[in-house]
């Protein structure tokens, strides 16, 4: 489609970037709310599985629709994501109880796996390779505008409407992104001699779903070497190996595992896992450090944290405009990547009394780098394969960026609690004989200050402080003292394992080839084009 003129591939962005925004906002915007719906609704218990079910399902989609928009081409699926986002969308705003809204949040992630997939894919339909810079910048930036919109709009819509319009007040949104898709986005013709590998795409999903559950609930629900999380793995292995058995036979293979012969997509893909687990795993525990170390309140600490975001959208554009201008993007990864990594060292110096300011600056360092650096890696993957892989390339890329979010939670969630849990009983050692002395009536009290999880409810905190007689306050602030010093002792360790991880990022990337990017006015001669063709991966092995 790189023959559409510029202003018919530019209305068309505009609509692709509108659905995304569409599917973005309404996952962020569901954060500050679910809390007062979940109250509403009831179901506490389950509570988790609003965030979980979206995942999986998306997870799912994103795989699979990947190589069928090979064959059918992108716009019958991103027109059929957006409709079954929409339907997902309007059922969750009429749910009377949490299992309707699970479910409703399921169909929605089935619908963002369709528009994300191919809403990216469509970027390398369009433009040529040294053209996607700068779309890949602008759809990075709609990620970073709906994490900051989502939130703030989602709070302020139950604190003055009803919940229900947390999930309807972007639906005129998907339909105006539909129509101008549906009239604008050519169509393509389906792919001769191709096949839908079902065989494959049951045994990747039955690889995909219980890896992740594993990695979501180890540590936190289940103990890591629980019988539960053991037989999650197992069965995830056991149909991986099902999975390339399957697809080394298979015609028109879900995953073709020739493509990882491919170093620049191999390299390309474990990059992305490992800023996964750096930036999903690291990052989100910012808020911790805010709210629980530095004693600010939810909504003072989503201003802060705002500011690494507002990093993140700037450089994305800036990033994807560079590449746009030179062709190169090897440079620009390496040091948006090194950039990341000294924000996160800087991350594991801060302690009770590091100043907000100083904490934002640390933010905005990360923002930039992971801007800078994000924007590379899809496009060296679109880049490194032929066109008629572009789809599933696409769409295996932003699949191990997702594991590797959801890794690094579990990962850091197990740092986070391990070192937390020792720290605290080093702490509390020393306050016991104290603590032995204090009256039977008040013995009650100080075990609840023993949670750390009082740190991030103030008024909780304010309640306690006040039932205490004057004479135990020097000994309640002594406690909380420790609770922040031992939080931010264990949130140290996570940095430390996000800064490591974003070292191995950096010293992979060293190995990544760099093919020259080419731009729609390029007329490749036959000697170049022969050179830039032995650098991707076309042919299955024979």
């Amino acid at each position: 489609m790189e023959h559409l003129s510029q202003k018919e591939k530019i209305t068309i962005m505009i609509a692709i970037i509108g659905a995304m925004f569409f599917a973005a906002v309404n996952q962020t915007i569901v954060g500050n709310a679910l809390p007062k719906i979940v109250a509403d609704l009831g179901g506490l218990d389950y509570y988790s599985w609003v965030f979980t079910i979206y995942m999986l399902t998306s997870a799912i989609t994103t795989i699979l629709v990947g190589k069928l928009s090979d064959i059918y081409g992108r716009k019958p699926f991103i027109l059929i994501g957006i409709f079954i986002f929409m339907v997902g969308a309007f059922l969750s705003g009429l749910s009377k109880d949490i299992i309707q809204l699970i479910t409703y949040r399921g169909i929605q992630g089935f619908g963002a796996g369709m528009i994300m997939s191919t809403a990216f894919t469509a970027v390398g339909d369009l433009f040529a390779p040294r053209e996607r810079g700068r779309w890949q910048g602008a759809m990075g930036a709609v990620f970073g505008i709906s994490s900051v919109f989502g939130p703030t709009l989602g709070g302020y819509i139950v604190d003055n409407l009803e919940w229900k319009w947390v999930f309807w007040v972007f639906l005129p949104l998907g339909i105006v992104a539909a129509i101008l898709i549906w009239k604008l986005f050519p169509k393509a013709e389906k792919k001769e001699g191709e096949s839908v590998d079902y065989l494959g795409s049951i045994f990747l999903t039955t690889t995909i779903v219980p890896a992740l559950l594993a990695f979501s609930w180890a540590g936190t629900k289940y103990d890591w070497n629980s019988t539960q999380i053991i037989s999650l793995f197992a069965s995830a292995i056991f149909s991986l190996i099902l999975f390339i058995l399957v697809e080394r036979k298979a015609k028109s293979p879900i995953l073709p595992l020739y493509l990882f012969k491919n170093s620049i997509f191999t390299i390309s893909n474990i990059i992305g896992f490992a800023i996964g687990v750096a930036m999903f795993g690291g990052v989100m525990y910012i808020p911790y450090f805010v709210q629980g170390v530095l004693g600010f309140s939810a909504t003072h600490s989503s201003f802060i944290t705002m500011t690494m975001t507002l990093g993140l959208v700037f450089a994305s554009g800036v990033g994807g405009q560079i590449i746009t201008k030179t062709g190169k993007y090897k440079l620009q990864a390496i040091i948006g990547l090194i950039v990341t990594t000294v924000g996160m060292f800087l991350f594991t110096t801060m302690n009770a009394g590091t100043s907000q300011w100083l904490l934002i600056f640390y933010l905005v360092l990360v923002g930039l780098g992971l801007g800078v650096g994000m924007t590379v890696f899809t496009l060296t993957v679109q880049n490194a394969v032929d066109q008629r892989y572009l789809g599933v390339a696409t769409a295996t890329s932003q699949l191990f960026r997702s594991v590797g979010g959801t890794v690094g939670v579990a990962i850091m969630g197990t740092v986070l609690n391990q070192r937390m849990s020792d720290k605290m009983a080093e702490s509390f050692a020393e306050v016991s004989k104290q603590a032995a002395a204090v009256p039977p009536e008040m013995q009650d009290k100080l075990a609840e200050l023993q949670n750390p999880q009082l740190l991030l409810d103030h008024a909780k905190l304010a309640e306690i402080q006040q039932s205490l007689p004057e004479e135990m306050i020097v000994f309640f602030e002594k406690i909380v003292s420790m609770l922040q010093d031992s939080l931010s002792f264990a949130l140290s360790g996570v940095f430390m394992t996000a800064a490591i991880i974003m070292i191995l990022a950096v010293f992979l990337t060293l190995f990544l080839k760099e093919i020259p990017l080419r731009s729609s006015s390029d007329a490749l001669p036959d000697t170049h084009r022969k050179q830039h063709e032995k650098e991707k991966l076309t042919k299955q092995p024979v």
